[in-house]
């Protein structure tokens, strides 16, 4: 079945999904849903590989829907696990959306807030649990929910919870879980250690993968500049954002800190309309600005990889990486967030010193190369302060160390450098040279 003949009428859907497909404006299938629908309808375990933005989530929400077909019984008969707050609940609305038609209850869980209406949500009966691994095992935990029926487990994002943390919380919940079941396995990367998790979890899994793990979307623009400091990167956002073209704008840092230095600028010297999230800020104060960034209320989101994989908004122009990730597959999660659903999109790069090494593994990792733009004359280059100098120089210390084990680093060198003759023989455990002369 080819993406360009498909119809969603190919996959035997009943009337209620392809009413609620048609409500959404969706033509045709996309290349994963494709290819994993008539799989999953099948009854098979399946390992799902696609870029970001390219209709993943409806690759398991439209079976699981078809399956489950009508409200039965109090106890959940499908648990879709998420790694953020913002992604269970992208989940959650995509399933109302395309379950608007039928009678079937889910019940969206997370942390954040208390643990209390969630629980009574879960008391009163549903069919589709979405939620965090932690807040599902607290609900577990008070005694309201019953695992038994359980007959479809869903991992999206799966390289994220596999890989950063979650095994301990996912492994609990898996001997909740009947042993006979389904499971449905969703990234837009795939490492080989985390695809070793996938195949212990699941039983002669089908791997659907639409590109290489990875590679990120050819509607996506992908520029870097190269950028001496922090002040800088200032300027040059400045002078971007004051460009039309740049409408809707999702800026990445890595750190709280820095989320809110750069949001403090934006809303100072460019645009009230901004805001900022990290994960200190209070999950209303989240929600609320991805809705209203959804909802065009605002140009401008300042944000942490907290939300790199939970914001599905389609028609982001640009995503800014004010610094460059250091763990390299949240680039392409990061840059999916444009060029969505055919929408073409610019993703930047603000690269400093620091960031080459960073950039040049993520080359590799996407293979291919980044175009490089020259800094443009109006950007002012600032100096570089000596906090961040010695940062700099200390980080690509490390990236050298990391390739070589047996560099010292410029420190050890310039201090080696310094000593003379028996100290620098002590500090640095040379043998002093015997001066003694050979009797002849």
């Amino acid at each position: 079945m080819s993406q360009f003949t498909a119809s969603f009428q190919n996959f035997k859907l009943n009337k209620q999904l392809l009413n609620a497909i048609k409500d959404l404006g969706y033509e045709k299938p996309s290349e994963i849903q494709v290819k994993a629908i008539p799989r999953i309808l099948n009854g098979h375990d399946v390992i799902g590989i696609a870029q970001t933005g390219t209709g993943k989530t409806a690759a398991f929400v439209l079976p699981l829907i078809m399956k489950l077909k009508y409200a039965q019984s109090d106890d959940p008969r499908a648990l879709i696990l998420a790694p953020t707050r913002e992604l269970v609940m992208q989940v959650y609305e995509n399933i109302l959306e395309l379950g608007k038609y039928t009678d079937l209850r889910t019940v969206c869980l997370y942390g954040g807030i208390g643990p209390k209406k969630q629980a009574e949500e879960v008391a009163q009966g549903c069919d589709i649990i979405v939620a965090t691994p932690g807040r599902l095992l607290d609900i577990y935990n008070a005694g309201v929910l019953q695992t038994k029926q359980i007959k479809t487990f869903v991992l999206d994002e799966a390289d994220r919870m596999m890989d950063m943390g979650f095994m301990p919380q996912i492994r609990k919940v898996l001997e909740l879980l009947p042993m006979k079941k389904q499971n449905l396995f969703f990234s837009a990367t795939f490492p080989e250690k985390v695809e070793k998790y996938a195949h212990e979890f699941t039983d002669f899994p089908e791997k659907v993968e639409v590109t290489p793990q990875a590679t990120t979307s050819e509607l996506i623009d992908q520029y870097l500049y190269h950028v001496p400091n922090f002040l800088t990167k200032i300027n040059l956002l400045k002078y971007l954002l004051d460009q039309d073209e740049f409408s809707r704008v999702l800026i990445f840092v890595r750190t709280r800190t820095n989320a809110n230095n750069v949001f403090h600028f934006v809303e100072r010297k460019i645009t009230k309309e901004a805001r900022v999230i990290h994960a200190n800020k209070a999950q209303s104060t989240r929600i609320n600005a991805i809705k209203d960034f959804k909802e065009g209320n605002i140009k401008v989101l300042v944000s942490t990889d907290v939300s790199a994989r939970g914001i599905d908004v389609q028609e982001i122009s640009h995503v800014i990486n004010f610094e460059v990730p250091n763990k390299y597959e949240e680039y392409v999660h990061r840059i999916g967030r444009t060029g969505r659903a055919e929408h073409q999109g610019i993703a930047i790069s603000f690269v400093d010193p620091s960031d080459v090494y960073h950039i040049e593994k993520i080359e590799e990792l996407i293979n291919q190369k980044i175009t490089v733009n020259k800094l443009p004359q109006q950007v002012e280059l600032m100096e570089t302060m000596p906090k961040e100098q010695k940062d700099m120089d200390q980080e690509i210390d490390r990236q050298k160390h990391l390739e070589n084990p047996d560099f010292k680093g410029a420190f050890h060198e310039k201090k080696k450098k310094n000593l003379s003759g028996k100290a620098r023989d002590k500090a640095f455990g040379n043998k002093p040279k015997d001066k003694r002369r050979r009797k002849r």
